[in-house]
């Protein structure tokens, strides 16, 4: 296994992993007045929907996918005929989005004003431009909005995206940051696709994460980095097993410290994140 502390991690996570700490996720609480919340943040490609879908599982919690949320915006927006660039275009046109948020880590369907676009979201072409749609800052502080209140409202949740531990629930304890090389990122998302039957080339598929790096992590609001006590989590040589025992282990670790949240203002909570 391969994991870099941050500055906060001293161990954390090697008291209690295998079953017996995905056992236990059940019956855990890491918050203040009972409930559980686990933020995972990290790029596209590191396996946080597959990881955090079991963990949510395990721990009879609720599943938030932040990202899909912000890729829903983009498809939106495309559908529009919008400049994914024209910050005021996709602020209105995001304010009000007809989305369901499925909150169900057994189901992958997300929903656009009643339909199915969970295949659609995945696509090249929305994932060309999602970087450009969640760098502007009125999209983000609303959907940073939603995602905190659903999340807090659902009392067990696992939360995964790009800034969660950031902006969205900075006061969580339990923050694993999942990472990966490029290239090993790059092949997972060519075999997704194929599988998907999409016809996809794998020095394309590489140069765009690649690009998405670069866009994620220098945007000025929110920018894709580690939180300051979070566990960076490299997941290149690791099964899914393997991630899910060493976040629950991180998850029974941070009961010694619940976490407590206030109902404070997002946007200055994101300000303070992106610093």
């Amino acid at each position: 296994m391969t994991a870099t502390a941050q500055p906060g991690d001293q161990g954390r996570g090697d008291q209690r992993t295998g079953d017996g700490a995905v056992a236990a996720l059940a019956t855990l609480d890491n918050v203040a007045g009972g409930g559980l919340v686990i933020a995972v943040d990290g790029p596209s490609g590191t396996g946080k929907s597959t990881v955090c879908r079991r963990v949510a599982e395990a721990a009879g919690a609720r599943y938030l996918d932040t990202g899909a949320m912000y890729r829903v915006a983009t498809l939106h927006v495309l559908r529009q005929g919008i400049d994914p660039a024209d910050g005021d275009a996709v602020a209105r046109a995001t304010a009000d989005l007809p989305l369901v948020v499925n909150e169900d880590p057994r189901s992958t369907a997300v929903l656009l004003d009643g339909e199915d676009i969970s295949g659609e979201i995945r696509g090249p072409g929305v994932t060309a431009h999602v970087s450009a749609v969640a760098a502007h800052p009125a999209v983000r502080a609303n959907l940073v909005a939603l995602q905190r209140s659903l999340a807090l409202s659902a009392g067990r949740c696992v939360v995964e995206g790009r800034d969660i531990g950031t902006a969205v629930l900075p006061e969580a304890t339990c923050k694993v940051f999942m990472t990966a090389s490029a290239e090993i990122r790059a092949r997972r998302r060519y075999d997704q696709d194929r599988q998907a039957g999409r016809e996809v080339d794998y020095a394309a598929v590489l140069a765009d994460v690649e690009r998405r790096d670069a866009a994620d992590s220098s945007r000025a609001v929110s920018p894709l980095r580690p939180a300051a006590d979070a566990v960076v989590l490299d997941t290149g040589d690791l099964t899914v097993d393997q991630v899910v025992a060493r976040i629950a282990g991180l998850a029974a670790d941070s009961a010694s410290t619940p976490a407590r949240f206030t109902s404070g203002d997002v946007t200055a909570q994101q300000e303070r994140g992106s610093r």
